[in-house]
């Protein structure tokens, strides 16, 4: 409690080693908050700070947090082909409307192995024609490959964009079994 009676906002945070580089994972009491592709220290200096100004507290370096930990553990089972499906409580405060709204879906009902184009998932939450809008919501996502935006792709079979890089997709793709593996 801060002096005025009020909970303070707790954040946690960490960077983990993975085949796709390093990531940041953050986490409230709520849930994880975000993962951060390629959080080498600049890019992890300004994902700290952003996270600072949206969630009105500063995030604490704790890689052996309890808020973390669950996420640690899934994320590396996930890179060691061990895990398909994340089960971590999500903290979905970094993103509203009708972006989240297409994230909750992609998040349960693309599957593994699976992907989808943006037109249909924008048809999936009730708004066909909204493919761009669809591509928008993947770019925001505070938390990829927990919430795998990297499952959508175009519907001429294009792998569409992709916040971490092309590269990182297509071994996202590829862990999943949807693309091969890349040559080198």
């Amino acid at each position: 409690m801060d002096s005025h009676g009020q909970s303070e906002q707790q954040v946690a945070w960490t960077v983990v080693v993975t085949d796709i580089g390093p990531l940041l994972l953050a986490a409230t009491r709520d849930g994880l908050v975000n993962v951060v592709f390629h959080a080498t220290d600049a890019v992890r200096d300004k994902a700290l700070d952003r996270l600072a100004a949206r969630l009105g507290a500063r995030p604490v370096e704790d890689p052996d947090s309890p808020l973390l930990a669950e996420a640690i553990r899934q994320v590396a089972a996930y890179f060691a082909g061990e895990r398909h499906d994340f089960e971590l409580p999500l903290d979905w405060s970094l993103i509203t409307g009708f972006n989240r709204q297409v994230l909750r879906e992609l998040a349960s009902g693309v599957p593994f192995g699976t992907v989808v184009g943006y037109g249909d998932l924008a048809g999936r939450v009730g708004q066909p024609g909204a493919a761009q809008a669809v591509g928008m919501a993947m770019g925001s996502n505070p938390l990829p490959v927990v919430v795998p935006c990297h499952r959508v792709v175009e519907s001429d079979g294009g792998i569409g964009g992709f916040g971490g890089g092309l590269e990182t997709k297509r071994k996202l793709l590829a862990l999943e079994g949807v693309l091969p593996e890349p040559l080198f």
